[in-house]
Protein backbone atom coordinates (compact mmCIF):
# COMPACT_ATOMS: atom_id res chain seq x y z
CA UNK A 1 0.00 0.00 0.00
CA UNK A 2 1.36 3.37 -1.00
CA UNK A 3 1.26 6.03 1.70
CA UNK A 4 0.45 9.63 0.82
CA UNK A 5 0.86 11.55 4.08
CA UNK A 6 -2.86 11.85 4.86
CA UNK A 7 -4.12 13.05 8.23
CA UNK A 8 -5.16 9.46 9.00
CA UNK A 9 -1.59 8.28 8.34
CA UNK A 10 -0.18 11.10 10.47
CA UNK A 11 -2.54 10.17 13.32
CA UNK A 12 -1.47 6.52 13.07
CA UNK A 13 2.20 7.55 12.97
CA UNK A 14 1.74 9.56 16.18
CA UNK A 15 -0.14 6.70 17.89
CA UNK A 16 2.44 4.12 16.78
CA UNK A 17 5.35 6.34 17.89
CA UNK A 18 3.77 6.74 21.32
CA UNK A 19 3.26 2.99 21.76
CA UNK A 20 6.81 2.35 20.49
CA UNK A 21 8.29 4.78 23.01
CA UNK A 22 6.26 3.20 25.81
CA UNK A 23 7.50 -0.24 24.83
CA UNK A 24 11.19 0.68 24.57
CA UNK A 25 11.48 3.50 27.12
CA UNK A 26 8.85 3.02 29.84
CA UNK A 27 10.11 1.33 32.98
CA UNK A 28 6.93 -0.46 34.08
CA UNK A 29 4.63 -2.15 31.60
CA UNK A 30 6.71 -1.45 28.51
CA UNK A 31 9.81 -3.11 29.92
CA UNK A 32 7.96 -6.31 30.85
CA UNK A 33 6.41 -6.48 27.38
CA UNK A 34 9.77 -5.71 25.78
CA UNK A 35 11.44 -8.48 27.79
CA UNK A 36 8.73 -10.89 26.71
CA UNK A 37 9.19 -9.94 23.06
CA UNK A 38 13.00 -10.18 23.26
CA UNK A 39 12.70 -13.59 24.89
CA UNK A 40 10.53 -14.95 22.07
CA UNK A 41 12.04 -13.04 19.14
CA UNK A 42 15.82 -13.13 19.45
CA UNK A 43 16.29 -11.05 16.28
CA UNK A 44 14.02 -8.24 17.53
CA UNK A 45 15.16 -4.84 16.32
CA UNK A 46 11.89 -2.95 16.60
CA UNK A 47 8.22 -3.50 17.40
CA UNK A 48 5.00 -1.54 17.15
CA UNK A 49 1.70 -2.16 18.92
CA UNK A 50 -1.00 -2.37 16.26
CA UNK A 51 -3.97 -3.21 18.45
CA UNK A 52 -4.76 -3.70 22.12
CA UNK A 53 -7.80 -5.42 23.61
CA UNK A 54 -8.10 -5.04 27.37
CA UNK A 55 -10.19 -7.97 28.60
CA UNK A 56 -11.39 -8.48 32.18
CA UNK A 57 -8.33 -10.31 33.42
CA UNK A 58 -5.97 -10.21 30.48
CA UNK A 59 -4.63 -7.97 27.77
CA UNK A 60 -4.33 -9.03 24.16
CA UNK A 61 -1.84 -6.97 22.17
CA UNK A 62 -1.01 -7.31 18.49
CA UNK A 63 2.58 -6.31 17.67
CA UNK A 64 4.43 -5.87 14.41
CA UNK A 65 7.85 -7.45 15.03
CA UNK A 66 10.53 -6.01 12.74
CA UNK A 67 8.88 -6.05 9.30
CA UNK A 68 7.84 -9.65 8.87
CA UNK A 69 6.01 -11.05 11.90
CA UNK A 70 2.75 -10.24 13.62
CA UNK A 71 2.65 -11.44 17.23
CA UNK A 72 -0.56 -11.71 19.22
CA UNK A 73 0.31 -11.76 22.91
CA UNK A 74 -2.19 -12.50 25.65
CA UNK A 75 -1.01 -11.72 29.17
CA UNK A 76 -2.83 -12.15 32.47
CA UNK A 77 -3.07 -8.84 34.33
CA UNK A 78 -3.91 -10.41 37.68
CA UNK A 79 -1.44 -13.30 37.85
CA UNK A 80 2.02 -12.84 36.35
CA UNK A 81 2.85 -16.50 37.06
CA UNK A 82 0.54 -17.51 34.20
CA UNK A 83 2.58 -17.92 31.02
CA UNK A 84 1.63 -15.49 28.26
CA UNK A 85 0.06 -16.99 25.15
CA UNK A 86 1.91 -15.98 21.99
CA UNK A 87 0.72 -16.60 18.46
CA UNK A 88 2.68 -15.54 15.40
CA UNK A 89 1.44 -14.80 11.91
CA UNK A 90 3.30 -13.75 8.78
CA UNK A 91 2.48 -10.17 7.78
CA UNK A 92 1.20 -11.42 4.41
CA UNK A 93 -1.27 -13.75 6.16
CA UNK A 94 -2.31 -11.04 8.64
CA UNK A 95 -3.17 -8.70 5.75
CA UNK A 96 -5.88 -11.05 4.48
CA UNK A 97 -9.27 -9.77 5.52
CA UNK A 98 -8.02 -6.55 7.13
CA UNK A 99 -10.17 -3.47 6.67
CA UNK A 100 -8.73 -0.57 4.68
CA UNK A 101 -8.10 1.49 7.82
CA UNK A 102 -6.19 -1.38 9.47
CA UNK A 103 -4.17 -1.86 6.27
CA UNK A 104 -3.20 1.82 6.40
CA UNK A 105 -2.10 1.49 10.03
CA UNK A 106 -0.04 -1.61 9.20
CA UNK A 107 1.54 0.16 6.19
CA UNK A 108 2.55 3.10 8.42
CA UNK A 109 3.96 0.70 11.03
CA UNK A 110 5.91 -1.19 8.36
CA UNK A 111 7.40 2.06 7.06
CA UNK A 112 8.42 3.07 10.58
CA UNK A 113 9.89 -0.38 11.27
CA UNK A 114 11.94 -0.22 8.04
CA UNK A 115 13.29 3.17 9.12
CA UNK A 116 14.24 1.76 12.54
CA UNK A 117 16.01 -1.19 10.95
CA UNK A 118 17.91 1.05 8.52
CA UNK A 119 19.02 3.25 11.43
CA UNK A 120 20.20 0.21 13.37
CA UNK A 121 22.21 -1.00 10.38
CA UNK A 122 23.79 2.37 9.59
CA UNK A 123 24.89 3.23 13.11
CA UNK A 124 26.35 1.21 15.93
CA UNK A 125 24.03 1.19 18.95
CA UNK A 126 25.16 3.45 21.77
CA UNK A 127 25.63 2.02 25.25
CA UNK A 128 22.26 1.24 26.88
CA UNK A 129 20.50 2.10 23.64
CA UNK A 130 18.35 -0.48 21.87
CA UNK A 131 18.36 -0.12 18.05
CA UNK A 132 14.56 0.20 18.02
CA UNK A 133 14.56 3.05 20.50
CA UNK A 134 13.84 6.51 19.25
CA UNK A 135 16.49 9.07 20.11
CA UNK A 136 14.49 12.13 21.08
CA UNK A 137 17.68 14.21 21.25
CA UNK A 138 18.11 14.17 17.48
CA UNK A 139 16.76 17.17 15.61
Amino acid sequence: MKLNGSITEQDFRHELMKSHEQLFNDVAEGRSNLSLLQEHFSDLVTAYSLHRIPEQGEDIVTYLINTDIIALIETNRNDSSIEPIIETIAVSDYLMGLSKIKRIKLAVALEMAREDIMRSISSAPAKNHHPGMIDTNQG
